[in-house]
């Protein structure tokens, strides 16, 4: 039987891999000739993957113990890192929102959008981290 304290880890690999497969075509896009077709998948990938970090951040806000000592620390460290993932995606997901909706695809903006999407790659990959220390290191499942 699954119990709750399940629930996190079902869905923790999600947004890894959606922001991290989302922000590699969103780069490719940038390099190719037709490129419309690389922003479209990705920007699907980045909403998913926005959905995605809010659930898994949510789950293991309400799924998970609460930790002290050391073990504390690097829980604080990832739910920290979750958080900037969870608002760097979703600001990337507003603005190429916007950037679709004003029919603007060309602008600089997009720029913008790869800026906070990269912090997000990178900010997902640190939670990534830290909560596999959580499970590796300190057994904590």
């Amino acid at each position: 039987m699954i119990g709750s304290g399940h629930f996190h880890p079902m869905f923790v690999h999600f947004p890894i891999a959606l922001i991290t497969i989302g922000f590699i075509f969103d780069i490719i896009g940038l390099f190719v000739k037709n490129e419309y077709h690389f922003f479209k998948f990705a920007y699907y990938l980045m909403i998913l993957g926005t959905i995605s970090s809010i659930t898994a951040y949510l789950t293991g806000e309400f799924f998970t113990p609460e930790l002290d000592g050391i073990i504390g620390e690097v829980k604080e460290n990832h739910e920290i890192f979750a958080k900037i993932t969870i608002f760097t995606i979703a600001i990337a997901t507003i603005l190429r929102t916007y950037i679709n909706y004003k029919k603007i695809e060309n602008s600089n903006m997009k720029y913008l959008v790869i800026v906070f999407y990269a912090i997000a790659l990178i900010s997902v990959c640190i939670t990534g981290y830290s909560g596999g220390t959580l499970v590796y290191d300190y057994g904590i499942h």
